[in-house]
């Protein structure tokens, strides 16, 4: 298959994330296979073109969906090539031994074979073959390299101080695969807001990230469990890539690939969350502080079969290797597909935001935290808010508009009646009175500008009698100047009276003095 064809397949947010572990992670083909639900041999499809041309993630970044799709165009798939066998049994024995690496493994498979697989090739085949064994293998990990989440499954009760109302709060464990230096703390709930907080907060407690998060299969992290392409839920990856890590969730199941953060919950379990059984919580930061005090006796408990304590190794072994913490905290935001309307708005929490009105019609993504609204079409940015909670109102940014919509914004309650001053001073005077029946005088524009386009259709002259009557009349309103001109009363003389008043007597109406 084609990479042309490959590219239609895969989602171009795909491809970016792809890209993203490939060159700014430096992960290998495989983890960014797991990570991104893809075949290793696609991820080469798409990392190699790049590379190849000696791109930077930062240049990727800039690119439009456009720009990018036009690297993997007219590629062709090199043809696989029969390739010398390694003795598999043989390798799964050096592995055993103490500083042999899959890499020197393959180094040598090279020397003796230079036509030979290559390394991404030559870890996936061996991988193959020990998913044939029998026997369970005992998995390692790098240090720095994952950090297991899950929530325990015993909760904690909470009593309400004032109702005294039970309610239960969830406890979230996380563990470091190399260490088992471990975190914990209580939340309200298991909702996404809580999820991603706790994140923040293990991360910020190791004071590094991990390379690969590790979770199981949770509704509020994994919008689609599945053992092979898991959906990752977007406001999750959109952390993860805040922190540089990846998302790599446990298969269904399949116990071993937590077995770490098992092991940690029911560690919590015993000698956190059962010597506080028979005490009484009346909020969360009261139980988080009780958690985080037996937590740190946890952590600096020693070994029962190896020296130092899970903190000890920490300092030596994970601590090192943890990514950085970015210069910012990640504020959580949720993410939402939405449809452009016809009036170039999108609806988010029943308001509306504008958005360029070349994307009528079109989908884009809605990302918005408790302060900002940003829309997304196609990867890039067409718009950011403030976000604004009032219902049925609208939020609009005046370049978003046709030129058309443009200039009827420019129109100023003082332009609109110098405008029907030209006509006459009656005009002008109902125009005026149009504007002061309102609550604002914008809302009366669409009404003054229907009287002024009866002056096209009728005559200026005509306009002018018939706007003298409905002062007289108190009509001032289009449907009643309409309705004199269409019966032609604006000819029949003018009974003897005082000008009218507007139509609406209160203390807050302007006078014309207002609109200059």
């Amino acid at each position: 298959m084609s990479r042309r064809k490959r590219t239609k397949e895969l989602s171009m947010r795909t491809i970016r994330e792809v890209l993203r572990l490939a060159l700014d992670c430096n992960m290998g083909h495989r983890e960014i296979a797991r990570s991104c639900s893809v075949a290793p041999a696609t991820v080469g499809n798409y990392v190699n073109p790049v590379k190849e041309q000696g791109l930077s993630y930062a240049e990727i970044s800039r690119m439009s969906d456009e720009e990018l799709g036009r690297i993997f165009q007219g590629k062709k798939q090199p043809e696989q090539k029969a390739r010398p066998q390694p003795d598999w049994e043989e390798i799964h024995r050096e592995l055993k031994k103490k500083g042999v690496t899959l890499q020197l493994l393959w180094q040598e498979y090279k020397q003796a074979h230079p036509d030979g697989w290559q390394s991404t090739q030559f870890c996936e085949h061996y991988n193959r073959w020990k998913g044939k064994l029998d026997a369970s293998l005992r998995q390692t990990y790098k240090a720095g390299e994952r950090v297991f989440v899950d929530y325990a499954g015993l909760t904690v009760p909470m009593t309400e101080r004032h109702s005294g109302l039970i309610w239960e709060a969830q406890v979230f464990v996380a563990a470091l695969g190399a260490s088992n230096y471990t975190y914990a703390e209580a939340t309200r709930d298991q909702k996404l807001p809580n999820w991603i907080g706790s994140h923040i907060r293990a991360f910020e407690y190791f004071q590094g990230v991990a390379q690969i998060i590790v979770p199981d299969n949770p509704k509020v992290g994994v919008s689609s469990p599945c053992r092979y392409e898991p959906d990752i839920n977007p406001t999750y990856h959109d952390m993860a890539r805040h922190y540089g890590c990846a998302v790599i969730p446990a298969r269904v199941r399949k116990p071993q690939d937590k077995a770490k953060v098992e092991t940690a919950v029911q560690i919590v379990e015993r000698w956190i969350l059962a010597p506080l059984r028979k005490r009484t919580f009346f909020g969360l930061p009261e139980l988080n502080l009780a958690i985080w005090e037996l937590l740190e006796g946890m952590n600096n408990r020693p070994f029962q079969k190896l020296s130092g304590s899970r903190r000890s190794l920490f300092l030596s072994i994970d601590s090192p290797a943890l990514l950085p913490l970015p210069q910012t905290r990640y504020t959580f935001a949720e993410w939402k597909f939405a449809k452009v309307n016809i009036d170039y708005h999108v609806e988010l929490i029943r308001h509306y935001y504008s958005v360029p009105y070349q994307l009528i019609h079109e989908t884009v993504e809605i990302r918005y935290t408790h302060t900002t609204v940003e829309i997304f079409h196609k990867s890039s940015r067409v718009a950011s808010h403030m976000r604004d909670d009032t219902p049925g109102m609208h939020t609009t940014v005046k370049e978003h508009m046709p030129r058309s919509h443009q200039e009827y914004l420019d129109w100023t309650p003082s332009r609109i009646i110098n405008w029907a001053a030209k006509v006459g001073d009656a005009t002008a005077k109902v125009v005026e009175a149009v504007m002061n029946g309102r609550e604002h005088p914008a809302q009366g524009f669409r009404s003054c500008m229907g009287i002024m386009s009866l002056g096209k259709r009728y005559s200026p002259e005509r306009l002018e009698a018939a706007c003298r009557r409905a002062l007289i009349i108190r009509g001032c309103r289009y449907k009643s100047i309409r309705s004199i001109l269409e019966k032609g009363l604006d000819k029949q003389p003018l009974p003897e009276t005082d000008a009218c008043r507007p139509s609406i007597e209160h203390h807050n109406i302007r006078g014309s003095e207002y609109y200059h």
